[in-house]
């Protein structure tokens, strides 16, 4: 017998128990489980190689890989290569390399249907010699006909009653390659007046002469999806077969083909496994299309540039993009998994992209459109480091970057006006403005070119205000970004946006062709980039400050040409034109009705985030004062946290399981209540518990205080057992410092000069230092380790 249950490779491992019920597929399993149906858990992935996966795709993939991960079972890549016509080997390893791009671990659980060719034509046989397959002749017409409507039943086709010797011998020549293609179909007898139309006899198996990219020429003969699928299922024990909901009519044809494929395991002596199909709602997304053939038609076209076009919704193209798998896993978490099919906001996916690369991009300085600004006063020749953190201070993530500063430097066109309107703080003649991490200057002087465009700045700066202070107290609201001439890299910038104008445009009248999005790329040519970032590898992410996230382009930049792909912008700017354009302007309430409100912040500081001013009774007076005496919180801790009987009691409930009650307050206060108030949470999904279990991670240096945000926000989202969402997302800190020593060798070889000013005296260089050795680690060192060895090896 050669046609048994694969027993795949040894299970995944088990992840903490608690997400099991989180969605109702997830509770099919966990009642499986519980009832003893299955002993092990087994899924798969199952793709056609005849396209790149696209972003509803990650969804199918997260949900089979996270329940397989979460029971302990079994997870399969699968090739579903039955139509010799459209696949491709190339299509294959594209698909396997973006998997495992996206953390599903397969191990070496790679199938294909056409492997299993051989056992489908035995089974075919089988079918054919029971009386419950047949060969018809007709024309694909005279079948189609012949099925009927939804109200009329279907008819058979003179050839169903052929008999079984007839239907064996012209079977086994079809596959023998005697008869032309479209000559014969292999149909199922099942039953004519289902109301189904599927179990209306479906076709098996069809002729076609055609080179396959795996078996090359062996077949001439190939089985149809609804027929190969399931027993593929079969054969490699899979035990819940998650398909989308336009499957749910197929079901049928599923449990047919599986129920009479364990008689022909059985009757070869084997033990059949038995899978079950369930379905689930399809990922889509707003403002761009999933269909392969629509894909390719753009591809084909020119509309893109291939398959992996940033604007594309293909992994590869996200990939491409700069955004990352755990972006997507989160977006995908939000949405849930249901019964019904919807279109995904895509701003909803911007969001999470933002939230991730928040924490993971640094911070640097490019200019879009140059404005060159001579500083008049500063001396000639002259240049000097500034130290500029890599991020910004609500982000505990460590490192800096020295950043050139000279007597010219480039400014965005956009950050100077002549004529402002009120409320424009940035530059204009006689207006002051601070360069970020530099000095503050005011312009003077404006020069024009040939044609009268603004060609120069000529301004001075003030020598006190380094790092951008202002000793005698003077208001200076603007910050603009810049980059000095003499050291800028030149750069292109591809600013790309949604790929449509419309929501849906496969559902508006015409060819949805004519609803893409002419400015879906931008691209900008003579753009300047700070020049700490040359020597990044290609994919290296950055937060261009005051423009938006951005990727070095994988395929297109070289150190001497450089490419930058924008990501994702700092805010949703089409959401914010939309509600500006459609929603009535708010009237605001006359002073006299507004009700009478309390000040929030109190002596103990500025009012935390997300707080409010409310009228306190002297129960939650009481209160507020309680977590001040007592619980050591505040006076602006305690205002925020007493307002809410959850978010007390969660931090009263999480100090008493040993945790300290001011860190637990800090953590609520700069997290939970950010989600809170971003998302619109009614209910915070972890327990005391599970927080406590988080401040632990951290302050036993698993994992960084940055990651511990992330893992906590995530947590107030969608619950979860923190150590289980670190490894996931793989956030767990490098602390051996036997491990990092190599990247701190690296980094100090790579900037020698630095080191010798640093051993000369220049000590503040050590942020640079870490900086640079964070980056070389993707964020994962521990700063303080990487700050000890620095300090060791520089003699400090």
């Amino acid at each position: 017998m050669d046609t048994p249950t694969i027993d795949s490779a040894a299970a995944a491992p088990p992840a903490p128990a608690g997400r099991e019920g989180q969605d109702f597929i997830r509770a099919i399993v966990a009642e499986d489980l519980r009832a003893g149906k299955y002993d092990t858990i087994v899924t798969r992935f199952p793709p056609e190689p005849n396209g790149f996966l696209h972003i509803g795709h990650a969804k199918s993939i997260f949900l089979n890989y996270g329940i397989a991960r979460e029971t302990g079972g079994r997870f399969n890549l699968r090739f579903d290569d039955t139509n010799p016509e459209t696949e491709d080997a190339s299509y294959v390893q594209s698909i396997v390399d973006t998997v495992r791009w996206l953390g599903a671990d397969f191990g070496d659980r790679i199938f294909h249907a056409a492997d299993y060719f051989e056992q489908m034509y035995r089974f075919a046989e089988f079918l054919v010699m029971r009386g419950l397959a047949y060969v018809d002749s007709s024309t694909d017409e005279e079948i189609r006909e012949a099925r009927g409507t939804v109200t009329e039943p279907g008819r058979p086709t003179r050839y169903r009653d052929r008999g079984v010797e007839e239907n064996l011998d012209l079977f086994r020549r079809m596959r023998a390659g005697e008869f032309p293609d479209g000559a014969h179909v292999l149909r199922a007898r099942i039953d004519l007046a289902s109301s189904n139309m599927l179990l209306r006899d479906p076709l098996l198996y069809r002729i076609r002469h055609a080179h396959h990219y795996r078996t090359g020429d062996a077949w001439c003969i190939y089985p149809l999806y609804d027929y190969a699928h399931p027993i593929e299922d079969a054969i490699e024990g899979i035990t819940h077969s998650l398909c989308t909901l336009e499957f749910d009519n197929n079901r049928a044809v599923y449990d047919w083909t599986v129920d009479h494929w364990q008689d022909f395991v059985r009757s070869e002596g084997g033990t059949p496994a038995r899978p079950h199909q369930h379905e689930f709602a399809r990922g889509e997304l707003e403002y761009t299309i999933t269909s392969k053939r629509k894909s390719l038609e753009l591809v084909k076209g020119g509309y893109v540039s291939g398959w992996d076009d940033p604007r594309m919704p293909t992994l590869a193209g996200l990939r491409r993009r700069g955004v990352t798998p755990e972006a997507l896993r989160s977006f995908w978490e939000r949405m849930g998994v249901a019964k019904f099919n919807s279109r995904a906001d895509v701003a909803k996916l911007e969001f999470a992209i933002r939230d991730d690369l928040n924490t993971r991009a640094p911070r640097v300085l490019c200019v879009l459109r140059p404005l060159k600004v001579t500083i008049t006063n500063y001396p000639e020749g002259r240049t000097e480091e500034l130290d500029a953190p890599y991020w910004p201070h609500d982000i505990p993530n460590e490192g800096s970057r020295l950043l050139p500063f000279s007597r010219t430097v480039y400014i965005d066109r956009d950050d100077f006006m002549e004529s402002p309107p009120r409320g424009f703080h940035r530059l204009s003649p006689g207006a002051e403005v601070r360069l970020r991490y530099a000095y503050v200057v005011r312009c003077d002087e404006v020069v024009r070119d040939a044609s009268g465009e603004v060609a120069e700045l000529r301004c001075s700066y003030d020598p006190a205000t380094r790092g951008g202070g202002t000793p005698d107290g003077r208001q200076v609201k603007g910050t603009i970004h810049w980059v000095s001439a003499e050291h800028a890299v030149p750069c292109e910038v591809r600013l790309y946006d949604r790929l449509f104008t419309v929501p849906d445009p496969e559902a508006r009248a015409g060819d949805f062709k004519d609803y893409l999005n002419p400015e879906s790329l931008v691209v900008v040519p003579g753009a300047l980039v700070e020049p700490g970032v040359r020597d990044d590898p290609a994919g290296s992410r950055y937060q261009f400050e005051r423009v938006g996230y951005f990727c070095s382009d994988p395929v297109d930049s070289r150190p001497d040409a450089l490419v930058f792909n924008r990501t994702v912008t700092l805010r949703d700017t089409w959401a914010k034109a939309a509600s500006a354009a459609a929603a009535p302007r708010a009237e605001r309430a006359p002073k006299a009705e507004r009700a009478p409100r309390e000040r929030a912040a109190s002596a103990g500081g500025a009012r935390p985030a997300g707080a409010m001013e409310v009228v306190r009774s002297p129960e939650l007076e009481a209160k507020r004062e309680r977590f001040v005496s007592e619980l050591g919180l505040s006076p602006a801790d305690a205002d925020v946290l007493t307002r809410d009987d959850e978010l007390a009691g969660v931090l009263e409930a999480t100090a008493a399981l040993g945790a300290s009650p001011r860190a637990v307050a800090g953590w609520m206060v700069n997290v939970v209540l950010l989600e809170v108030k971003e998302r619109g949470i009614t209910h915070i999904a972890f327990t005391p518990a599970e927080l406590r279990e988080l401040i632990g991670l951290v302050e036993d240096g698993t994992i960084s205080a940055a990651s511990g945000k992330a893992v906590l926000a995530e947590m107030t989202r969608g619950g979860g057992a923190p150590l289980e969402i670190v490894e996931r997302r793989g956030l767990r800190q490098v602390s051996d410092a036997g491990a990092l020593a190599p990247a701190v060798d690296e980094v100090l070889a790579a900037n020698a000069a630095k080191a010798e000013e640093y051993r000369a005296g220049k000590t503040g260089l050590i942020g640079f230092f870490v900086g640079q050795v964070m980056r070389r680690t993707g964020g994962s060192a521990n700063p303080e380790v990487v700050r000890g060895l620095l300090e060791e090896r520089l003699g400090a």
